[in-house]
């Protein structure tokens, strides 16, 4: 079963998709790019408001887009995010020359991480290989330039399926994101990553607008639909996630 992850900018969002069927609450600013990271002290604040209305999902955030050499900043941000009571802090690792070195300072810097490998230029197989080694609890892709079009538009299936079957063949939990839209459900159906992540799809205009509950409603839904097939053929599937999530 493919949970769903809702991207949110602040405690009203948060809530509305807590309420309106998220699985995950992932927590970043649209308007500062894909990984475009909220002030700590509006993170802590969400969490706040979550818990306080009783909401137990996991949560994520952001740590901002930090140019891969700036390793310290990147961990100091990690260190900053995870204080505020987040289940788990995302990184973008991009496609370039230091990311391997970037995945063993986080892996070993005490806080659970999970590495979004940027897909514009493609996934790297070695530096997945290498994430996969060194324990994290999960993997996600996603991209960089919305602008650009789609996840789809920018890694084919077949590498995607690679990266999702790699993943899982390691006991790793696994996402896809990147300017999903309703239309990319029976692709996402077959590629049956652990979790799928949007934003896009749930805004009337550009990403960095609102969310719209109705069009959250009409997402649950679709996902439900387009998953029921093959739901039915392995029930499993569900109980394998709640399982394994660390989240």
């Amino acid at each position: 079963m493919i949970r769903l992850l809702v991207s949110v900018r602040d405690a009203e969002e948060a809530l509305l998709a807590a309420r309106g069927g998220a699985d995950f609450i992932d927590l970043k600013e649209p308007g500062q790019g894909a990984l475009g990271g909220l002030p700590v002290g509006a993170i802590g604040t969400i969490v706040a408001a979550l818990r306080g209305a009783g909401c137990r999902l996991p949560v994520s955030a952001t740590i901002g887009d930090i140019a891969l050499g700036e390793g310290d900043e990147i961990l100091r941000r990690v260190a900053a995010v995870a204080a505020c009571g987040v289940n788990v802090v995302k990184v973008g690792i991009p496609r370039e020359d230091g990311a391997a070195a970037l995945l063993e300072r986080l892996a070993a810097c005490g806080h659970p991480v999970i590495p979004v490998f940027i897909a514009d230029r493609g996934l790297d197989p070695a530096t997945l290989a290498h994430a996969l080694g060194l324990g994290f609890p999960g993997v996600m892709a996603d991209t960089a330039d919305k602008s650009a079009g789609c996840l789809f538009d920018a890694v084919s299936v077949l590498a995607l399926s690679r990266f999702v079957t790699r993943a899982r063949t390691a006991g790793t939990m696994v996402g896809l994101a990147g300017a999903l839209r309703l239309k990319h459900l029976p692709r996402l159906a077959g590629l049956a990553p652990d979790f799928a992540g949007f934003r896009s799809a749930l805004c009337a205009g550009a990403r960095d607008g609102r969310l719209e509950p109705a069009l959250l409603a009409g997402l649950v839904q679709a996902l439900r639909e387009v998953q029921a097939p093959s739901e039915r053929a392995s029930p499993s599937s569900s109980e394998r996630m709640r399982a394994s999530s660390p989240l």
